[in-house]
């Protein structure tokens, strides 16, 4: 890569590092994750606002470096509009895309941690819709006064 395109894609992380989207907390979440980097000390929390079966807004909070922060953001503005089963497809790869920068092994768990959030967001609400189904069918009928 030249040196120049190296600048750009530099600028592209320093860009939404320094302003980053929907960098904040969401008034009222529908769900809401946190994680962080045991290695280095990142963390970020992803607030999600679905809308049925599309995420209509996307919120990070966090603290780390520059590549972990930049990734929550990058991500935030990926996901909005796109479908729960969209994203429950989406790949570590396309994220790592998304940041338009190589990164060594150590420095992708920094670029995929907001990643990593989502998905871990995303299959436990699928297992509290899963849980909240199987006790709403195990609860015994209501009846009603005549």
């Amino acid at each position: 890569m030249s040196d120049r395109l190296d600048e750009l894609y530099d600028d592209y992380i320093l860009d939404h590092f320094e302003s980053p989207y929907h960098s904040g907390n969401l008034a009222c979440p529908t769900c809401t994750h946190t994680d962080r980097n045991p290695l280095c000390g990142d963390q970020v929390t992803l607030q999600l606002k679905l809308n049925g079966e599309a995420v209509e807004e996307a919120w990070f909070v966090g603290r780390g470096c520059a590549i972990s922060q930049a990734g929550a953001s990058i991500l935030c503005e990926h996901v909005e509009g796109k479908s729960v089963e969209a994203l429950r497809g989406m790949q570590a790869k396309e994220m790592l895309d998304l940041l338009k920068v190589p990164l060594t092994a150590s420095r992708q768990k920094c670029g995929l941690l907001a990643f990593k959030v989502l998905k871990t967001l995303i299959y436990s609400q699928d297992e509290s819709l899963a849980a909240g189904q199987d006790e709403a069918a195990a609860a015994p009928p209501v009846k009603l006064p005549r």
